[in-house]
């Protein structure tokens, strides 16, 4: 009798053993196939839709990170998703609220946006700390922490992780720039786009050096000339296809330049544009809307113009 029950036992736990593994495994490909087909959300061009699908996205990515808070696949959704939150919606409705002189809700979308690339920091860094250790010591100085950036990351693969990570830490940046501290750790965030286009530098459509380009442009006294430079070979090198490199150059370099022909120039390039390309439908209905809050009277005062 004992040894039948023993048996039991043993064929009992091997059972739950065996039906624990099936459920992790079931669970890591639902979340590698949801990385591999995520993609799919760049070719709406609805913004309302899309609106509401990144919104209902980023609470799957939460749940799949809570069954399997160790896959990385699950780290790099929630980094890229928190961070295109903050950027799609969060921003856009913090400058919605800006155009409308609303302060109260403008500080309300803009504390919804720092939330949001916050955590998309906090999933980044777990994200890279399984790549490598030592985060926080390595960003002591700029010398320090890119060496740290050669010494662990070298595979192509890493570019993405890196962007993310990076993008967000500069967006954090900008939407508070009263902050000293942040300020004063904005390296890195550039280290990692210039690691991540080291790496990559077409990944997502040049979006690394599009961030960079805009960087160098963040006041009239920075490295404009290097701006410019990356702007004109942007736009050489996607074909004009991606309008958030023709905004970017508008609202960042021409408007701290004061050069308002080429701001409306580009701004206008892309108002025009009729869906240049359909793998980008969602980050260029973001640049149209962003163009058209461009040419209001308030914005152009902004610029000088």
């Amino acid at each position: 009798m004992r040894t039948r029950l023993l048996s039991f036992a043993l064929a009992a736990g091997l059972a739950m053993g065996s039906s624990a593994c099936i459920k992790a495994m079931l669970t890591n490909g639902q979340i590698a196939s949801t990385r591999q087909g995520s993609s799919a959300m760049d070719t709406i061009g609805d913004f309302e839709m899309a609106r509401s699908a990144v919104g209902a996205g980023l609470a799957q990515f939460e749940g799949m990170h809570r069954l399997a808070p160790d896959n990385t696949d699950a780290l790099f959704l929630l980094a890229k998703g928190w961070a295109g939150y903050g950027y799609a919606i969060a921003e856009d409705d913090m400058d919605a609220a800006i155009d409308a002189n609303n302060e109260e809700l403008a500080a309300y979308h803009k504390k919804r946006a720092r939330m949001a690339y916050e955590r998309a920091i906090f999933y980044g860094l777990e994200l890279l700390g399984h790549s490598a250790e030592g985060f926080d010591a390595a960003k002591k100085n700029e010398d320090t922490f890119k060496k740290w950036l050669d010494k662990n990351f070298d595979d192509k693969e890493n570019a993405a992780d890196l962007f993310w990570v990076g993008y967000a830490w500069l967006s954090r940046v900008n939407i508070a720039k009263e902050e000293p501290a942040l300020v004063g750790e904005l390296f890195v965030g550039v280290a990692m786009l210039e690691k991540s286009v080291q790496l990559d530098p077409t990944y997502n459509h040049y979006a690394g050096s599009v961030a960079l380009a805009a960087y160098h442009a963040r006041t009239a006294m920075s490295e404009m000339d290097q701006s410019q430079k990356m702007f004109e070979d942007l736009l050489a090198k996607t074909e004009h296809k991606t309008l958030v490199v023709q905004v970017n150059y508008a609202t960042r370099y021409a408007c701290n330049k004061g050069d308002r022909a080429l701001y409306e120039k580009l701004i206008n390039e892309v108002l025009t544009a009729d869906d240049p390309d359909p793998q980008q439908r969602f980050t260029n209905t973001l640049a149209k809307r962003r163009a058209r809050r461009a040419l209001t009277k308030s914005r152009m005062e902004d610029c000088g113009f």
